[in-house]
């Protein structure tokens, strides 16, 4: 390791166990890969605001995340896609889910000289479903003349219960019904083909050293890897790169039908310019709060999510929330009780 490294470290180690030794009030979360560059940039950044404050996340997954938050071995949960009715009734308490960002599901592919590459839904339904099986399909070179690749296509999807999975199957479901008849929508689905990863961390790492490969990781990952990124058709015909515009076009396109409780979904939205799988992602927390610290500490840290929190979002590919939409969740956050 470089003394440069060394040092980074160290001064890291250094001020992570400041933190902790300050921190009086320790709040335990879990859940999505998606927003987790995210949150790592709000909690660290909160931690100098807040300094009696420090938020543990463990990125495992929307699944797990909500399985932990269910459990109670966490303070608040995190997912991408909405926990069902089932889920909510077996939790038997309310639960608010606090949209915190908007962000892309993308297509990730390795094909060594070739950075260019547009997709249909159709085409991505049939290449997860291991029916388009090279590059060279002529269905691929129809909207991609000048496509060299002619070898076979390796398709890397999630291993584990993924809220990246839900949004992305969501998406398939809703513009091939041969894909929502044969394997639906959900955070874990049976797949007809492919590698599976752990994480987005783990799919991102997959396609980097799996020539020919194709995968759906969020964009963060893809950015970070410096993975070639699709094109893809969304409902108005438009080939849309998944840019923080296109986002906020998705979401303002479904504003107007977000319900009260906010699980909703925003991929292949109406909306001009808008990216076809956009997605919220989600806090989970408990209607009712502990009455000691923790839950106070919580509300404290939500308001300032929706607001100084939000400003750190587009430098990782997020995009913010609509206004109009932070005032629908601060009356929420202003339900939230402090009980038992």
């Amino acid at each position: 390791m470089s003394k440069l490294r060394q040092t980074w470290f160290g001064l890291l180690f250094a001020l992570s166990s400041k933190t902790l030794l300050s921190a009086s009030i320790l709040i335990n979360g879990a859940g999505a890969t998606f927003p987790y560059p995210l949150y790592s940039k709000w909690f660290s950044d909160y931690s100098l605001v807040a300094p009696d404050t420090q938020i543990n996340y463990q990125s495992i997954g929307s699944g797990g995340g909500i399985r932990q938050f269910t459990d109670r071995t966490v303070d608040f949960g995190a997912t991408d896609s909405p926990m069902t009715d089932e889920q909510l009734k077996k939790l038997g308490e309310p639960v608010l889910h606090i949209p915190t960002a908007i962000g892309s599901v993308v297509l990730s592919f390795n094909l060594p000289g070739e950075r260019d590459l547009k997709l249909t839904p159709e085409l991505i339904s049939a290449i997860f479903m291991g029916e388009v099986k090279k590059w060279d399909d002529p269905r691929i070179i129809k909207i991609n003349p000048g496509l060299k690749a002619k070898t076979d296509i390796v398709v890397v999807h999630r291993s584990d219960g993924s809220g990246t999975t839900g949004v992305f199957t969501d998406y398939l479901s809703k513009v091939s019904p041969a894909w929502k008849e044969r394997v639906g929508a959900g955070t874990s689905v049976n797949w007809p083909a492919g590698l599976g990863g752990k994480g987005n961390e783990g799919v991102a790492g997959l396609i980097k050293q799996t020539p020919a490969s194709i995968g759906y990781v969020e964009f963060i990952y893809a950015k970070t890897n410096q993975l070639a990124v699709a094109q893809i058709k969304n409902s108005q015909g438009e080939f849309v790169e998944p840019s923080l515009k296109a986002l906020t076009n998705a979401a303002l396109a479904e504003l107007s039908k977000m319900p009260t409780d906010f699980r909703t979904s925003i991929t292949n939205a109406s909306g001009k310019g808008s990216y076809p799988i956009s997605s919220y992602t989600y806090l989970l927390i408990r209607q009712t709060m502990s009455v000691d610290a923790k839950g106070p500490a919580l509300v404290r840290f939500l308001k300032w999510a929706m607001h100084e929190g939000q400003t750190k979002a587009s430098a990782l590919e997020y995009a913010p929330l609509p206004p109009a939409l932070v005032k629908k969740i601060e009356t929420a956050i202003d339900s939230i009780t402090i009980g038992k």
